[in-house]
């Protein structure tokens, strides 16, 4: 007889966890459903770790006020063992006068853990070796320290770490797995060192193995997947919520909430996501996906898999007729055996109208496969697509316009996307190793509104400061400028004494010799300095760096991007009279319209303001609105230049409007 769950003593029992929280170890058997709701909270590290555990913890270590957030709480998943080691790591860094908690303090306290201690021992490692390399060349600070950090380095560690606790099958974190995490992280003092004595993370793993022994993966009765069609053409969002390799959904409760009310409706229980590329569709989906993970979901939801199928997947290596529908409907098949089980979501649902078709007689697309299981309820179906495709392919189709039920998804404001940025701060900083500071974040924001067109936000925000910090660590990775300097002033020498040699000039050859050493000491100097003090600090993304990528992408020079807009507004009508001479009317007229605007007090969804300029050739008409344009987008081009001269015919209208219906380039 199969074991039942020891939670819900219904469901056959799939996982055998080693549970160790509150310091006791005990075994229990749980299903699928019981194991996703105990153990699910541990798959999304991402969420956890940098959620409100360590700004609470930190802050009732340094009395720090806590910061107001809702977040999953990382420290049940904490052994006691493990706090008390980060603990101790924040009690070193200020020992070391250090503002960023990092990889070597930590090390420093996993040494005095008894887990460690007894790996170490197993791999014949001498603590007190580890603890005066540290002591000889970890930085040290000079002032006093009260409040440090968590350094982007020992983020991306507590990452792993969550890591190697889901490979190893441990229901918690434990100082064990914080070890194979500082191995594995690949910038710190304590990875180097780690390294430097001949460690792996496989052999970190086997030593735990022996000391500490596997969890739930060593006794998981593994069975085959009932949709192994569906596995092969698809992305499981819930099992990547469940491992933490999804980003955190930073607002979009009320689009998820109506997401989540049409998922459990009796009927037309399918939902389109409808707005521009870029906007946060699929990141609406996958919040879906982590709140049935973490069970915020009505009990009708709870225990499904929210599936991204891959229609380009599908259609590809469809060669002759009847193979797209063949392999289709085995995807479908499945689907609908495990109806209660499965959510499919389809981005880019317009790719179904001609999906798989061939134009020939007798064939079909993907779109009217789907019709009569849509129709009779037995799939359920989460569509994304732009407004401008909906129209165009699906409201075509009644039939299948009225399946979906639509959700618009609005465009974020600047102030939402302040916040979005802040909910990844955490994940870039771990990432690219740098510290993201907070006019950065506002200045991706701000930045990539004003001057960046034809994309949307967060998208455009977030691609910003990501290359933003992409530019700041390749900086900080290179030599400094005297050092490259020297390099190549040490090479041209080698060639002039290699040079001398061979015209026997040896006492120039040795002059040469002499500048040479000395050239190589000031280098090798000027090195020196530059690894301590790249290893003492983390390098910052600020403001400037930012408006050095806007400046690459737009061609604004980066000093009117940083600018402070206040100071261009006030000054307005002399920095146009720069340009104009005279025509102050005109000028305090334009002035005071973009003032207006500026200052929130007209509607941000119409125009700034509709100008009429009339006079007589040559007076300032057109270099009255270069000069705007230079102010506003520092390029006197930034403007759509349209000659009317050329729209005199009644046909050229369609320039502007384009062709009517029935003309040709009206689809």
């Amino acid at each position: 007889m199969d074991r039942l769950c020891d939670v819900c003593k219904a469901r056959p029992a799939t996982h055998r966890i080693v549970d160790r929280r509150g310091g006791l170890a005990r075994e229990i058997y749980l299903c699928d459903r019981c194991y996703a709701e105990q153990y699910g909270g541990l798959r999304s590290p991402w969420e956890s770790l940098f959620g409100g555990f360590f700004d609470d913890f930190l802050g009732d270590f340094f009395d720090r006020p806590r910061p107001r957030r809702t977040s999953v709480d990382i420290s049940e998943w904490l052994s006691q063992p493990a706090r008390e080691a980060l603990q101790r790591a924040a009690e070193v860094a200020v020992e070391y006068k250090s503002h960023d908690i990092d990889t070597e303090h930590l090390l420093l306290a996993l040494l005095e853990s008894e887990v460690v201690g007894a790996i170490f021992k197993a791999l014949k490692l001498s603590p007190e070796d580890v603890e005066q390399y540290i002591e000889h060349n970890a930085p040290k600070g000079e002032a006093e320290v009260k409040s440090p950090s968590l350094s982007p380095r020992l983020k991306e560690v507590l990452v792993l770490a969550a890591e190697e606790a889901q490979r190893l099958g441990h229901s918690y974190i434990g100082p064990e797995h914080l070890l194979i995490g500082l191995l594995r992280e690949s910038d710190g003092l304590a990875g180097d060192l780690l390294r430097k004595y001949g460690l792996t993370p496989e052999s970190l793993r086997q030593q735990v193995v022996k000391v500490v022994g596997k969890g739930a993966e060593e006794g998981r009765v593994e069975e085959p997947s009932p949709t192994p069609t569906l596995d092969k053409f698809s992305r499981d969002l819930t099992a990547l919520a469940r491992q933490g390799k999804l980003d955190p959904v930073i607002g979009r409760h009320e689009e998820i909430e109506t997401v989540i009310e049409i998922l459990s409706r009796r009927t037309k229980n399918n939902p389109v996501l409808i707005g521009e590329p870029g906007v946060g569709k699929t990141a609406i989906v996958e919040g879906l996906a982590q709140r049935i993970v973490k069970g915020e979901v009505p009990e009708i939801l709870k225990g499904k898999r929210v599936v991204e199928l891959d229609l380009t997947g599908l259609v590809a290596g469809t060669k002759y007729r009847g193979e797209f529908e063949e392999r289709i409907r085995k995807v479908l098949d499945e689907v609908k055996k495990n109806q209660d089980q499965i959510i499919l979501f389809i981005d880019e649902v317009h790719l179904l109208v001609g999906a798989g078709g061939t134009g020939e007689e007798g064939t079909m697309d993907a779109a009217n496969i789907l019709k009569p299981m849509l129709a009779r309820g037995e799939l359920h179906v989460i569509g994304a697509t732009t407004l401008g495709e909906y129209q165009k392919r699906i409201e075509k189709d009644p039939a299948l316009e009225r399946r979906f039920q639509p959700v618009f998804v609005a465009e974020p404001t600047v102030e939402q996307t302040v916040e979005i940025l802040r909910g990844l701060r955490d994940r870039l900083e771990a990432h690219h190793k740098v510290r993201i500071t907070e006019e950065a974040i506002v200045a991706a924001a701000e930045l990539s509104d004003r001057y960046i067109r034809g994309r949307f936000l967060p998208d455009k925000a977030i691609d910003l400061l990501d290359q933003a910090c992409a530019r700041v660590r390749i900086r900080n990775t290179m030599p400094p400028p005297q050092v490259q300097e020297a390099e190549a002033k040490i090479k041209q020498l080698e060639r002039e004494e290699s040079a001398a040699v061979g015209a026997k000039d040896f006492g120039r050859a040795e002059e040469i010799r002499l500048e040479l050493k000395g050239l190589e000491e000031r280098r090798d100097r000027a090195l020196e300095e530059w690894k301590k003090t790249r290893a003492k600090s983390v390098p910052e993304v600020r403001t400037e760096h930012v408006a050095e990528i806007v400046s690459r992408l737009t061609g604004i020079p980066v000093s009117e991007l940083t600018k402070e807009e206040r100071e261009k507004l006030l000054k307005m009508e002399e920095l146009l009279h720069q340009r104009i001479v005279g025509q102050d009317e005109a000028v305090r007229a334009v002035s005071e319209a973009v003032r207006r605007a500026r200052a929130g007090l007209s509607d941000p969804n119409r125009p700034i303001a509709s100008f009429l300029f009339l006079g007589p050739t040559g007076v300032g008409k057109t270099e009255l609105a270069k000069a705007l344009a230079w102010i506003l987008f520092g390029d006197e081009d930034a403007i759509v230049r349209i000659d009317m001269s050329e729209y005199m015919e009644r046909h050229t209208v369609s320039r502007l409007v384009g062709a009517p219906p029935g003309y040709v380039g009206y689809e």
